[in-house]
């Protein structure tokens, strides 16, 4: 280390009684000098010299100790902010007290980020648990249940082929209907918990069912332009940006009484963008972050984050509502998730 260095790294205190000693010295020496010089009014000069040179140290031994604060705020910022990759850097200028606070500060956010890497990677195994739980429950309901439903659907085709009264005709077409509807429920029920679209043929067509389901059940005109991908997307950003237009179309039709919405797929470089408008009547963004978790924004963000991406939400009382969630393609290493 300089000898520059470690002076700078001296505490303030240790600079400030430093400094004020070699004045106070320097000054005496002048004092005790002064007769030798005989010039009038010299003592009061001298000490006059004195205290503006003391004052004037430090000044700037306080300044330059408390420079490297401004680093500490443009971190904090930064991290408030949401860059928890910010740190304190390394100023030459921060005594030894001050080091130590922005190595501490340093610490402490090393050891968050990884307590967020850690409680992710908790989220990511809890929720990709949950679609496998989802996707076994939706074979099931379609390879087992669905089956059976139109097994007894063929068997009432039957007896009502080998009925001879009337009676029992119109009961076995009651059965007939009711084995229809259940059926139809069932293949409903299959598909959204995990619709099959969605592994065989890509997220384009899965948001192009979804939107064709959107309008059956809540009656919403939704308008579909996905891009399909080559290579196509990986299973974990798929099944993420599916989700969140899931939830986006249900709140549009729930929350918003929207009537017109827009679901956009595109290919931006090496991202791939979502994006859902509609004509609703909007809400405050802020305020729905802390009183209606309900609305499903937290589990959004929540899962485009897990993907490495950004989900963003505008909208105005009036003016409807648009989510954009942006995820990589690829991770930082080139890896395809």
């Amino acid at each position: 280390m300089s000898i520059t260095r470690r002076i700078l790294s001296v505490p303030l205190l240790a600079k400030l009684v430093g400094a004020n000693l070699l004045i106070v010295a320097a000054a005496l020496a002048g004092v005790a000098l002064e007769p030798r010089l005989n010039i009038p009014g010299n003592i009061v000069s001298i000490l006059g010299v004195a205290l503006a040179a003391s004052l004037s140290v430090n000044l700037v031994l306080v300044y330059v100790a408390l420079r490297p604060l401004s680093d500490l705020e443009q971190t904090a910022a930064r991290v408030s902010a949401g860059d928890m990759q910010a740190r304190v850097p390394v100023s030459i200028l921060a005594d030894r007290d001050m080091s130590r606070v922005g190595s501490t500060l340093n610490e402490l956010l090393d050891r968050l980020t990884e307590d967020r890497a850690r409680v992710r990677r908790l989220a990511a195994q809890v929720i990709s648990a949950q679609d496998e739980e989802r996707a076994r429950v939706a074979r099931e309901l379609h390879d087992s249940t669905a089956q059976i439903l139109t097994a007894v659907m063929l068997q009432l085709g039957a007896a009502a082929r080998e009925s001879t009264t009337p009676e029992i005709d119109a009961r076995i077409a009651t059965l007939r209907e009711l084995a229809a509807e259940a059926l139809e429920e069932v293949r409903s029920l299959s598909h959204t918990m995990h619709p099959r679209v969605l592994d065989d043929l890509g997220l384009a067509a899965a948001l192009e069912w979804l939107g064709r389901q959107a309008h059956a059940q809540e009656h919403e005109d939704v308008q579909v332009n996905a891009e399909e991908f080559s290579p196509p997307i990986p299973a974990a950003l798929a099944s993420a940006l599916y989700r969140v237009a899931q939830e986006a179309l249900r709140n549009a039709a729930r929350h918003a009484d929207a009537r017109h919405v827009k679901v956009g797929l595109r290919r931006v470089g090496a991202r791939a963008v979502l994006e859902i408008a509609d004509d609703g009547r909007g809400f405050d963004v802020g305020l729905a972050n802390e009183r209606r978790p309900g609305m499903g924004l937290f589990s959004m963000r929540e899962r485009i984050a897990l993907v490495n991406g950004v989900l963003t939400v505008t909208s105005a009382a009036g003016r409807g509502t648009r989510i954009i969630a942006t995820v990589p393609l690829q991770q930082e290493t080139g890896e395809v998730k």
